[in-house]
């Protein structure tokens, strides 16, 4: 099931249409995050001549197609677009394609799987957006198109007629191939509610869906690494009591304080920021214990300088306010947030219209829904202050992109061969496990790169080793298998020619700097690493995606090291460092486990013999696999021993895409080849 979105830069009802936001996200985006939760679509592309549009749509988590020039002018039809992303995107045919369109703002993912399900179904071979109508429609000359005028039935004695939304459009691709549009076979109408029913056409269509999206869009978990909040009007219903000597008196809820706590509690910075100078805010802020910056003429100003002095990144801060006074913070952050009775000017900027009205509970209800999108805060919390559950904001990991690949649920499983030090520092050997991983169908391979003189400890630095070079210290070893810059610019090039990512484990910071110049697609993050925050900081200051193993840790560590790296791009990989690993030791349901703490995609990173626990990984989940390569296995060196030979490889990729196709899409369907059984065994009684 595909999903095609069109979005070229021309537009001529509103300028570059399809980057505006709408609830603070790109139009493109909202369509691009619609197809990616709904349960039934399987990959989504961008149509689009625009650089920045591309880039919008990348980071939502679609694949892009560049339109040609001959079909991103005016005339040019979305059925145009969506051929020629089905020619140029994919290698075969999808059963489906899904035209989704940017110009509708909100579209429910439910609407499009049950769209898809009367195409899969064999109810309709074409299903379009539709909502309900009575209205009688005339033409400009006085006629009736779809009533006589001399006889009006009432509303309830006439069969509703549907008006396309324009959101979006569910094909058979062969017929679509056939006819080349988007109407033909068995045609069928998706209802979808009046309120997604607004297309963007008109600069005024885009106030209209503006002022819609607080009160449309469902509730999801709010990212944020910090909370800024005004005080009148948020942290209190914007009321004051003053007693006879004229002292001030305000409530305020004690659900907010504990929502401040548990923010605090998950690592969540907490501003208030006021314009007035009051000792009710001091003491408010102080009995919080959050800081407070008061009596300010510019809040913008104080606001832009907190923000540098903590080397907070204002896309990942939420701004709550009420009143115009606030426009101009809200403007400066990712997360602008308004309360429900907020002066209008304020609703309509805010990307999140909270429910709960300032003074009864806001902060707690924005609390809540940024710690639903953190990692459970675990036994530090007592069991009564924790939020409850919030279940509708559980959303799918969103895919990272990786070099060539989106890696993450719903994406072919991301294989990566591990050459690790198992070319034994010989180029040629090198090259000889490129080919291997190529040839069985990994999408990547990896490396390790160490300096020496910061990873050998002191104690083994003049041990004497034999290898195959002769006797030698431990620390000489080290240097002699260590590839510099020749080997990787020729590891690089050949990796470019066989199609396949390389990038390696990075064990100090130097060799962070060192990959960096290599320009590597990701970098991995090795279990013995995970507690090492200063090379965990240079990792992440990268702002490449990252590959975090989790062998030999605790959750607590596990937990500061995601708190340093982010969640933005991260892939995790389940682990145990056991060398062969035992099956009683690859506790596989921790796949499940990280996924659910940090919402991320999750992976497998084994060191079993045999290939059984690695496909029973994928069956449980796992997005990404990797595992050991070697030419030989008795060849010398400590990684070789567990290592997967050329033939394992190969069995594994195989069968890692056996069980994708097996596991299927979970929609029940008689398939063509029962209906010679079906026919012959089954008897219907009453």
């Amino acid at each position: 099931m595909l999903a095609v979105v069109p979005a070229r830069g021309g537009s001529v009802g509103v300028p570059l249409k399809n980057l505006e936001k709408v609830g603070g996200i790109p139009l493109v985006a909202r369509a691009v995050g619609a197809c990616l939760r709904a349960e039934l679509v399987d990959d989504v592309i961008v149509s689009t001549d625009h650089d920045r549009i591309a880039e919008v749509a990348v980071d939502a988590g679609a694949r892009v197609v560049r339109r040609p020039a001959d079909l991103s002018g005016p005339t040019a039809s979305s059925e145009s677009a969506v051929l020629h992303a089905l020619s140029e995107g994919v290698d075969e045919d999808p059963e489906i394609v899904v035209l989704v369109q940017c110009t509708s703002a909100f579209i429910d993912p439910a609407d499009l799987d049950a769209a898809i399900a009367k195409v899969l179904n064999g109810e309709a071979d074409s299903v379009f957006s539709g909502i309900e109508t009575f209205e009688f429609v005339w033409t400009g000359a006085g006629q009736g198109v779809n009533h006589d005028p001399a006889v009006r039935p009432r509303r309830q004695d006439r069969e509703p007629n549907y008006r396309e939304t324009g959101a979006f459009y569910v094909m058979r691709t062969s017929g679509l191939r056939e006819r080349e549009h988007r109407f033909f076979g068995a045609v069928a109408v998706q209802p979808v509610p009046g309120t997604h029913a607004v297309e963007v056409d008109t600069p005024e269509d885009l106030e209209i869906v503006r002022a819609l999206a607080p009160f449309v869009d469902e509730p999801l978990p709010i990212d944020v690494d910090a909370v800024v909040t005004d005080f009148d009007g948020v942290h209190t219903d914007d009321r004051a009591f003053v007693d006879s000597e004229g002292r001030e008196i305000v409530a305020v809820s004690r659900s907010d304080g504990m929502g401040v706590a548990l923010l605090k509690r998950a690592g969540v910075k907490v501003l208030v920021l006021s314009s007035e100078r009051n000792p009710v805010v001091a003491a408010r802020a102080a009995k919080l214990g959050v800081p407070v910056l008061q009596g300010l003429a510019a809040k913008d100003g104080a606001l832009r300088e907190w923000l540098a002095a903590q080397g907070l990144d204002p896309q990942r801060v939420a701004y709550v306010g009420n009143d115009v006074n606030d426009l101009a913070c809200m403007s400066l952050v990712g997360w602008p947030v308004a309360v429900p009775e907020a002066h209008p000017r304020v609703r309509a900027a805010a990307r999140v219209v909270l429910s709960t009205p300032g003074g009864s509970g806001a902060v707690r209800e924005l609390s809540d829904r940024v710690l639903a999108a953190r990692p459970p805060l675990g036994d530090a919390v007592p069991i009564a202050e924790a939020p409850a559950p919030i279940s509708s904001y559980r959303v799918q990991p969103r895919p990272v992109r990786i070099g060539r690949s989106l890696v993450g649920p719903g994406q072919p499983v991301y294989v990566i061969g591990e050459i690790g030090i198992n070319h034994n520092g010989d180029v040629d050997i090198a090259r000889k496990l490129i080919d291997v991983a190529a040839d069985a169908g990994c999408q990547a391979v990896k490396f390790q790169k160490r300096t020496p003189e910061i990873c050998v400890p002191l104690e083994q630095r003049d041990q004497i080793r034999q290898t195959p070079w002769g006797e030698m210290t431990y620390m000489e070893y080290k240097i002699r298998t260590e590839f510099g810059v020749d080997e990787y610019n020729h590891i690089a090039k050949y990796c470019e020619e066989r199609g396949v990512d390389w990038f390696a484990s990075p064990w100090d910071v130097p060799s962070v700097e060192f990959l960096e110049q290599m320009d590597v697609v990701a970098h991995k993050v090795a279990s013995a690493s995970v507690t090492d925050h200063e090379l965990l900081r240079a990792l992440a200051a990268t702002g490449k995606p990252l590959i975090l193993s989790t062998g030999m840790s605790t959750i607590d560590e596990i937990d500061r090291a995601v708190e340093i790296l982010g969640t933005e791009r991260l892939v995790m990989m389940h682990a145990t460092s056991t060398y062969p690993l035992p099956p009683e030791e690859a506790n596989l349901k921790m796949i499940h486990t990280l996924q659910e703490r940090y919402g991320v995609p999750v992976g497998y990173s084994g060191h079993e013999r045999g290939l059984q626990i690695s496909l029973a990984a994928v069956t449980l989940g796992a997005v990404t696999v990797e595992r050991h390569i070697t030419l030989d296995r008795t060849m010398w060196g400590s990684d070789h021993a567990a290592s997967l030979e050329p033939s394992g490889l190969e069995h594994l990729v195989r069968d890692i895409r056996i069980i994708e196709s097996a596991l299927g899409d979970g929609v029940k369907r008689v398939y063509p080849g029962e209906e010679a059984p079906r026919a012959r065994l089954r008897r219907t009684t009453a």
